[in-house]
């Protein structure tokens, strides 16, 4: 596993950005896409559909996606993670202090989207903020029950595709001095 300011090995043509609920994947993933020049998918975006229903659609969906060239997207949901593990060349795993970082950030995050009653993936809003006493599934308590899921879902996946290059990034600073440093220079 890589650290911040390890050198890439190579090129990266397809990412896939791991984190827990809220995190920033999604934003990391953006960032990564523009200085590699490869397309950003937003997973969510393939696996909801109208009423928070998974689409049907969804693994043909991401077989396409991986079948490319070149993309990046996070790494999500179960059916789809050994699908793009498989063909990606760099996972970066965004490791950042839960309870300082992660934790107000999907927090603030969440209400902000509820009060501005945003649209986020084909037509759906977040359920109201009372829901995060009744639903089990809340992206708020999914995030706090799922926290820790990645320290041994990831260094499996390092041992299970050893074509996978893994950087672990475990601040914000790390994030910045990463892209502007290791990623910068192997994407020249």
């Amino acid at each position: 596993m890589l650290r911040f300011d390890d050198p890439l090995p190579v090129r990266p043509m397809r990412v896939v950005v791991a984190g827990v609920s809220g995190v920033g994947k999604t934003h990391l993933a953006r960032r990564i896409a523009s200085l590699t020049g490869a397309a950003h998918t937003e997973i969510d975006a393939l696996y909801h559909g109208a009423g928070w229903v998974p689409r049907e659609e969804f693994l043909d969906d991401v077989r396409a996606l991986v079948a490319a060239e070149s993309w990046t997207t996070e790494w999500q949901y179960a059916t789809a993670r050994p699908l793009l593990a498989a063909r990606a060349d760099l996972l970066v795993w965004l490791d950042l202090p839960f309870a300082t970082v992660t934790l107000p950030r999907v927090i603030r995050r969440t209400v902000q989207r509820r009060l501005r009653r945003e649209i986020l993936w084909n037509g759906n809003v977040e359920p109201p903020l009372r829901t995060i006493l009744t639903d089990r599934e809340h992206i708020v308590r999914w995030a706090v029950s799922t926290r820790n899921k990645y320290r041994a879902r990831v260094p499996a996946l390092e041992r299970d595709h050893p074509h996978l290059t893994v950087v672990r990034l475990q601040s914000r600073r790390q994030v910045e001095a990463w892209l502007s440093g290791p990623l910068t220079a192997a994407v020249r």
